[in-house]
């Protein structure tokens, strides 16, 4: 699914919130990587981010 720079700006500040408050990352993080954005973009890119949109039918 292509996605507009709006949704993968929600999907990535959703999912960087989860992170910081204590959610599970999802895949391997280097020890010196610890901003909960960065990580999240990180999911984002190798497609691994639990987030789905639902988008309105036209």
């Amino acid at each position: 699914m292509k996605y507009t720079r709006f949704e993968k700006a929600r999907i990535i500040g959703a999912r960087g919130l989860q992170i910081s408050m204590g959610a599970p990352v999802l895949l391997k993080v280097p020890d010196d990587l610890i901003d909960p954005i960065d990580i999240a973009m990180m999911e984002f890119e190798k497609g691994m981010l639990p987030i789905t949109v639902k988008r309105p039918a036209d």
